[in-house]
């Protein structure tokens, strides 16, 4: 994949914040003088903080003292609390909270992106495919037999069991409307619609016998708060997951890890004993560490190009990046009608046979969960002993400049 001049990256990352502002007039920017920047820190909830329940009455204390009118909007399942203080300049509080509490003691709510930076629709548009058959390839045996995968992510076409690897696929919840093609008001493909559904495809083309179900919570603008997340990551843990695979996240304020997934850790996730989380390393071609990616709880997967020798030019890497995988032009099911380019609207593609062609670690995520999968139903291994299993081989294939590598 040819490396994006700087005009086009921009706009790309202009239509992306565009997109999700003009969907979600509660969400804000961090920096405020983004444009003029040509960058950005983070999104998140205007007049909202995220504070760990132990927490909660200093925070209120301090919120107190700078005359903050703060109340509960919601008590997580996860130990954290979810604060509400409407008109207030959530950067200028957290500053002052910082130095009364500590760092990151309360935080914002921030917003989580199937692809932050980079652009609309992961590392690229989708494309309509020259093949009719997906990429990778179904595989010739049932792997990942009796293997539950939860895949959270914008939901499932429900038009989209047509395609036999497909058929069976559990989706929760159980409709949405219009499931062919989501349309925008204009009639067009919305920009994530088919995400989860090419994210689930992929997973059973590598693990065919896997049980497969889709968690709907990104919306159409390919975007989900920290605080909404964490309540269907906690949903998607009691229907006893052995994988969660998850294609988004964020950056932070300062890096600092985010509240509701230390709190989802903490008090749910590690008592799961062999679940494991897969989550997308991010297409900003930065080493910044991208959450939930980031935590060394989760599989971290970054994309390789389509020679699987090197490391596709959009994927996040560095030392927190556990692994990578296939994520450049692979090919899998899709939404049916006519697609405008966000970029450049003069673009319009239709797409006919439920089928497109696809890049980014969104989906090189699924390809690395549907291994662990295939090889749990193999070994009878639990899901973090097949990733730590799988994770061993990739660093023997590890090539310099790129790390550990797995392929399909």
């Amino acid at each position: 994949m040819a490396t994006q001049g700087p005009d086009a990256t921009a706009s790309k990352f202009r239509a992306e914040v565009d997109l999700v502002l003009g969907r979600h007039p509660d969400v804000d920017v961090s920096p405020g003088d983004w444009r003029e920047q040509g960058d950005y820190a983070y999104l998140y909830r205007k007049g909202e903080f995220l504070v760990a329940d132990r927490d909660l009455e200093r925070a209120f204390r301090e919120l107190r003292a700078l005359e903050v009118d703060a109340e509960v909007k919601d008590t997580l399942q996860e130990g954290v609390t979810l604060l509400r203080a409407d008109g207030v300049e959530v950067e200028t509080v957290l500053d002052r909270l910082d130095a009364q509490l500590g760092p990151g003691v309360v935080t914002p709510n921030h917003m989580l992106s199937v692809c932050p930076k980079m652009g609309l629709c992961p590392a690229t548009e989708p494309a309509v495919s020259a093949s009719a058959q997906p990429r990778p390839a179904v595989a010739a045996v049932k792997e990942g037999k009796g293997v539950r995968v939860a895949v959270v992510d914008t939901g499932f076409l429900n038009a989209r069991r047509d395609k036999p690897w497909l058929a069976d696929v559990i989706v929760d919840p159980v409709d949405v409307e219009d499931p062919d093609s989501w349309p925008a008001a204009d009639g067009f493909i919305d920009p994530y619609a088919g995400h989860g559904t090419f994210i689930a495809g992929v997973l059973r083309c590598i693990a065919p016998g896997a049980e497969v179900t889709v968690e709907q919570v990104i919306d159409q603008a390919g975007v989900v708060s920290e605080s909404d997340l964490i309540k269907q990551l906690g949903d998607a843990l009691a229907k006893s997951p052995d994988v969660i695979s998850f294609s988004a996240g964020t950056y932070t304020r300062r890096n600092i890890a985010p509240k509701a997934f230390v709190e989802f850790y903490e008090n749910r996730l590690r008592h799961h004993k062999g679940v494991v989380l897969v989550a997308a390393a991010g297409n900003d071609a930065t080493r910044s560490p991208f959450w939930p990616a980031a935590f060394p709880w989760a599989v971290s997967v970054g994309a390789l190009d389509a020679s699987g020798r090197d490391r596709a030019d959009f994927s996040n890497f560095g030392g927190w990046v556990d692994v990578y995988a296939p994520g450049e032009a692979l090919v899998n099911a899709y939404a049916t009608g006519k697609y405008k380019c966000v970029v450049d609207p003069t673009d319009i593609r239709t797409f006919t046979d439920g089928m497109c062609e696809w890049s980014g670690t969104s989906f090189s995520t699924p390809v690395v969960a549907g291994l662990i999968a295939a090889r749990m139903a193999r070994t009878g291994e639990n899901g973090q002993q097949a990733a730590r299993k799988l994770l061993k081989a990739a660093r023997i294939q590890s090539t310099p400049g790129v790390g550990p590598r797995l392929w399909f």
